[in-house]
């Protein structure tokens, strides 16, 4: 609980400071660096962290889609595709060692773990309110705290118990209604101190979604580490393991929500 607290006491403010009033490319380069230790923890999960070239390629990758994504240009762009041509050309010279799985790994540490951290910059970009880029990580937090916390106290039939067996009917529930508890203090913050005129029930709605993304996103992670026999993707944040442990929700809810908020109209 100690290294919990610590986490949450050094993490909480430079998470706020970067999201609400970091300049973006403060932004862009936390997010860089999250994607890249993401790619990293991924590769090692899956016992590609010995092929250096490839591990490489990833962590490498991921960096350059985020930086390509905040300063989009040619070289970032043929750098992507190289970095691709690479991790094959690799696993082709060292065929037999590199399996199917290290080559996804590389490619979705490449792509799809970045993409998913570029959310908080498409909505930056189009033009949000900073307040709304926490709702990913607001959506994803509470869920997950609600849930824990009620699956605590009256958690009995398990969820999903070949994936996380800690998991409970009644913890995803207790998740679902604290997200739409979130998303009406959401509204009551953004509308009462900074004009907005978001909808309460609209939010609500929102946020029993998100949650389900959410808890889908928590037990996806889970499965991947169960199947390849690990506790914690990484140590980065202590107790609360690595970037892929502490983000594996919001990895889901972001993205979602970078379509989702524009198609409603939520400003």
């Amino acid at each position: 609980m100690r290294s919990r607290l610590l986490v949450a006491a050094i993490g909480v403010p430079v998470l706020l400071y970067v999201v609400l009033w970091a300049p973006p490319v403060v932004l862009a380069l936390s997010l860089g660096l999250l994607a890249a230790v993401a790619a990293w923890e991924l590769m090692h999960c899956v016992g590609a962290e010995k092929f250096t070239p490839l591990t490489a390629a990833a962590i490498a990758g991921a960096a350059a889609f985020v930086a390509n994504a905040y300063a989009p240009g040619p070289a970032l762009s043929l750098a992507l595709v190289g970095l691709t041509v690479c991790v094959f050309l690799f696993a082709v010279l060292k065929a037999g060692e590199v399996k199917l799985l290290h080559i996804c790994a590389a490619l979705g540490g490449m792509f799809a773990i970045p993409f998913a951290f570029t959310a908080f910059l498409r909505l930056d970009g189009a033009g949000y309110h900073r307040g709304f880029l926490l709702l990913p990580l607001v959506f994803s937090f509470m869920s997950d705290t609600f849930g824990y916390f009620v699956g605590r106290a009256m958690g009995k039939h398990k969820l999903a118990p070949k994936v996380s067996p800690k998991k409970t009917v009644e913890g995803s529930v207790g998740g679902l209604l604290g997200n739409a508890l979130a998303g009406v203090v959401f509204v009551l913050v953004m509308n009462t101190w900074f004009g907005h005129q978001l909808n309460y029930l609209a939010m609500a709605v929102l946020g029993v979604c998100c949650s389900a993304v959410a808890q889908l996103g928590d037990l996806s992670f889970s499965l991947i580490k169960r199947e390849f026999g690990v506790k914690d993707y990484g140590r980065i944040f202590l107790e609360h393991g690595g970037v892929l442990d502490r983000f594996d929700s919001v990895l889901f809810v972001a993205p979602v929500l970078a379509v989702v908020m524009p198609l409603l109209g939520l400003r």
